[in-house]
């Protein structure tokens, strides 16, 4: 198996809550670091959704491997940003025997 080529930074994001202040919460997104990784296209779709159309791609995205609980492995419930672009990261699984990369399945969203 070849080693992947980690090529783009992406930044790693995860969801935060905070009281706004009425009694209700408010939410936003919180920038833990940024992970080299090689990002991978596998396929997607157009749905029209609302008198939208929505184009959805799933990828793959290999990063180098960090201990489960550390702030720099990537969850289910966090997402990538590359620019203006979002991915949220559906599963997480390691890539090798040796652990010494995670695969990141993700899916971006686009209205067209």
């Amino acid at each position: 198996m070849r080693p992947p080529r980690l090529n783009r930074p992406l930044v790693l994001e995860e969801a935060v809550r905070h009281a706004d202040g009425l009694g209700g919460y408010g939410g936003g997104w919180a920038a833990l670091g940024t992970l080299w990784a090689e990002v991978l296209a596998l396929g997607g779709r157009d749905v029209a959704a609302d008198q939208l159309l929505v184009s959805t791609t799933r990828y793959r995205i290999t990063v180098r491997a960090a201990a489960p609980g550390a702030p720099s492995r990537p969850r289910p419930d966090q997402r990538f940003r590359e620019g203006g672009r979002l991915f949220r990261i559906l599963a997480v699984a390691e890539r090798d025997a040796a652990g010494r990369y995670l695969t990141c399945y993700a899916e971006e969203e686009v209205a067209t």
